[in-house]
């Protein structure tokens, strides 16, 4: 088993999000000792955002690009070799200003690319990224599960769909903004939630 794993959130060690999506990852290794695992850090080593000289490299055939081109559309083919090979991909997303961090935004727009991750047919798009797991660990300051401010889950759920994953699993910790006692019990719930989420 290939395990991907994607933290982004801008707080790096303190980031709540992060260790959730550990805690899977450490359950699922627990259950596959020989599985191998990648770990992505968008808030260490961001990826750059899609922009017009992105786009261009992308639009560009691949003999005709210029060694900046190239350089470009790799960095993007480097995720995109990363999720592909991923039986099961681990993210921790936290809650910023009600949606996914940009980080995680660029990832995004980096691993959705026409004829390689997705295609379109005469009977509409089809994701390519099949037969794969995902766990999404959500951290939230306050409390917004299946209410109308979480655009987080819909867009997730769409987005994996487009690509061909629609096995998503979603662990929530919320609250965590207030006050002690609510984190506390935000965090213990979620660890509730990855053991019956994730078999050891």
């Amino acid at each position: 088993m290939n395990i991907l794993q994607i933290n982004s959130s801008a707080r790096l060690d303190a980031s709540h999000s992060s260790r959730l999506a550990t805690s899977i990852v450490d359950r699922l290794r627990a259950a596959q000792p020989d599985a191998t695992l990648t770990v992505r850090d968008l808030g260490r080593t961001p990826h750059p955002a899609l922009d017009e000289s992105a786009l261009q490299a992308l639009f560009t055939p691949a003999e005709l690009r210029t060694p900046q081109q190239a350089e470009r559309v790799a960095l993007d083919d480097a995720l995109i070799a990363e999720i592909q090979a991923a039986d099961v991909v681990v993210l921790g997303v936290p809650m910023y200003n009600f949606g996914v961090p940009s980080a995680l935004k660029n990832w995004i727009d980096a691993i959705a690319r026409a004829k390689v991750t997705f295609t379109y047919t005469d009977k509409g798009p089809v994701g390519l990224l099949t037969n794969k797991k995902v766990y999404v660990a959500l951290t939230r300051g306050g409390l917004y599960r299946n209410t109308p401010a979480d655009t987080q889950v819909p867009y997730l759920k769409t987005i994996f769909s487009f690509l061909g994953m629609t096995d998503v699993q979603f662990v929530y910790a919320e609250g965590l903004a207030m006050g002690p006692e609510a984190e506390q019990k935000a965090l213990a719930s979620a660890q509730s939630q990855i053991e019956e989420a994730v078999l050891a």
